[in-house]
């Protein structure tokens, strides 16, 4: 059943155009997750959805009488409301009198918030988020509808919101950047995409195989208009002898092939590894002890970060992660202990706390970027901040708009190209995924695989971390910190054994927290009795695993390089047989690459684990 729809919106924001003609439809019971790049209309689609705005054309449908209910990106609350007054206010009910009170306070105690009398004024931007989030999941809405849930939620947080979304028998659509999230809670992706909107049956798994399909299909109907189109143009510039009406309409054909617009691909924020040489002392923390007051946040912790590392740092909100940070970039003094940073580090920042909203409204784009640097070396040679700012998507006459007139994510966008115009060699990344498109995080991904340098990053996104990080440092209270080798999903498998590779900061943390028991422990025991018959690579299978992405990489652009000679020489015959023989010999070593790469990974993760070889 259709309970709500947009049917053929257009909206522009003064010269801007949002939506050109668009439809969406919202099916009961539908769980919907909203994605594309900043800027492109994500919000604006779900103020159309809730009623909050309205489109210049086209009309909005709304089912009987659905209560919908609608979580904002920045929520406000009367300053002197106590927290459990702001989320009970929109909520009371006849029906709900007696247990209104207790679900409020357990989903605030569920969402980290504690103190139900503390005047809204005093609270964080996070900590409003989160009050906000439990005052729409109190309400009895048919339709939910969530501008980014997930930010500013720890990965308990996040755990439990999923579960409580997938759970919910109403209609839900929020956008969100979280993207295990998005595949667990959402049965159907839509896009928004250059004033358009594409709908995909699918989690987010699925939308990625089939948006391939469509942009591979959109692009054979390119070739094929192409061929025809090169056909029709060298009849008419062989010219005519008479003008029948047969020549005429090939006349007529030949000019609406030839303003026909072809596909519009993505723009993709695509960064060269800018970096500068990092010598051989780098980051060293020394007994690093911090509190504050009687809370005790970091006890006596100590690493020397390698080269090329790619470490992240976990737990839950408010447990010190972000002040670790700050007291490597000397904002901070540790209570005792050292930091030694060495001569060629040269480290850039980028902070959750950022307030892009204090950027000059009056300044333009690129002076915001030059302000850094006008020029920074790559390893194809110098970059310009204009050409940095197009790799951004901030193109043609977007580098002389103003900071004032850009959106949030777009805001956040641009201060990360800033970031990365100064060419750091270590790399802090305090909540990277905030507020950034899905399509900007896969590139930034991508970038952060061929940096070379050391990425430190503090992150509840899940997907990132096992995306990016090869150690975890997890906060797990009273100042004890516990180091895991892998990723996110290595960390969770090994928690949940109650096991960690050391416990590095000795603070006053659970026993659980130190892998203590009341007895002793058989696993513990079996692991150190097969510690030399763990699962480790081979000479060989090392450097394939150390050389194999460059290696596919290499091949895919190989492959795509041939596919461009193909079109250029559809006419040569001879040319065409030779590349076409050539692209199926790349596809070929493609495939068997990829079959090799997936069993190293496979393998690495077992090795990550802990597995012997008799497992």
């Amino acid at each position: 059943m259709n309970v709500l729809s947009l049917e053929d919106i257009c909206l522009a924001f003064g010269q801007r155009k949002i939506f050109d003609h668009a439809s969406f439809f919202l099916q009961a019971g539908e769980k919907v997750g909203i994605i594309g790049i900043n800027g492109a209309g994500k919000s604006t689609l779900l103020k159309l959805i809730a009623g909050l705005e309205t489109p210049d054309e086209g009309k909005r449908t709304v089912a009987g009488s659905h209560l919908i209910r609608f979580l904002p990106q920045t929520p406000v609350f009367s300053p002197e409301e106590t927290v459990l007054e702001a989320v009970l206010k929109d909520n009371r009910r006849e029906d709900n009198v007696t247990t209104l009170e207790g679900d409020a306070k357990s989903m605030l105690t569920r969402l980290g918030v504690t103190d139900f009398s503390q005047p809204c004024k005093e609270l964080s931007g996070g900590q409003r988020k989160r009050l906000a989030l439990v005052s729409v999941l109190l309400s009895p809405a048919e339709i939910l509808v969530l501008d980014e849930p997930t930010n500013h939620l720890d990965s308990e947080m996040s755990d439990w919101l999923e579960k409580t979304l997938r759970d919910y028998r109403g209609t839900l659509c929020m956008v969100t950047h979280d993207r295990y999230f998005l595949d667990s809670v959402c049965d159907h992706i839509v896009e928004v995409d250059k004033g358009n909107v594409y709908s995909y049956d699918a989690n987010y798994a699925g939308y990625l195989e089939l948006k391939m399909q469509r942009e591979d299909m959109e692009r054979a109907s390119a070739r094929k208009r192409a061929s025809i189109l090169r056909n029709e143009l060298a009849w008419v510039l062989r010219g005519a002898r008479a003008r029948s009406t047969k020549q005429k309409a090939r006349l007529e054909r030949f000019e609406e092939l030839k303003n026909t617009a072809g596909p519009v691909t993505d723009g993709q924020v695509e960064i060269s590894s800018l970096s500068s040489r990092l010598g051989k002392t780098t980051v060293e923390l020394k007994n690093i002890r911090k509190a504050y007051g009687d809370k005790l946040l970091i006890g006596d912790f100590s690493y020397n970060f390698l080269r090329d590392d790619r470490v992240g740092f976990i737990g839950p909100n408010g447990c010190g992660k972000s002040t670790l940070m700050k007291m490597i970039l000397g904002l901070e003094s540790p209570d005792a202990g050292s930091i030694e940073i060495g001569q060629t580090v040269k480290i850039s920042y980028y902070a959750q706390e950022t307030d892009t909203s204090v950027m000059d409204p009056g300044q333009r784009v690129i002076d915001y970027v030059r302000d850094v640097a006008e020029y920074v070396d790559t390893p194809e040679g110098k970059i310009s901040a204009s050409r940095m700012l197009e790799k951004f998507l901030f193109e043609g006459e977007d580098q002389y708009g103003l900071l004032g007139k850009l959106s949030g994510g777009e805001r956040r966008r641009l201060h990360l190209c800033r970031v990365l115009m100064s060419a750091p060699n270590v790399l802090v990344l305090d909540e990277p995924t905030n507020d950034l498109d899905v399509t900007t995080l896969q590139i930034l991904e991508d970038y952060l695989d061929r940096f070379p340098g050391i990425v430190i990053a503090v992150s509840h996104d899940r997907y990132f971390l096992d995306r990016i990080v090869r150690r975890i440092f997890a906060f797990e209270g009273n100042g004890t910190i516990c180091q895991y080798e892998g990723g996110y999903s290595d960390y969770a498998k090994k928690r949940a054994l109650g096991s960690s590779e050391t416990v590095i900061s000795k603070g006053t943390a659970p026993e659980a927290a130190q892998g203590k028991s009341e007895g002793p422990d058989p696993a513990a025991s079996n692991r150190g009795n097969q510690r030399q018959r763990r699962l480790k690579f081979t000479y060989r299978e090392q450097k394939d695993y150390e050389t194999i992405e460059s290696e596919i990489s290499a091949l895919e652009e190989r492959i795509a390089k041939l596919e461009e000679e193909l079109l250029r020489n559809a006419r040569d015959f001879v040319k065409l047989g030779q590349l076409t023989k050539e692209k199926e010999e790349a596809e070929a070593l493609l495939e068997e690459k990829m079959d090799r790469w997936m069993y190293l990974e496979d393998l690495a993760a077992r090795i990550n684990a802990g597995e012997t070889e008799e497992s």
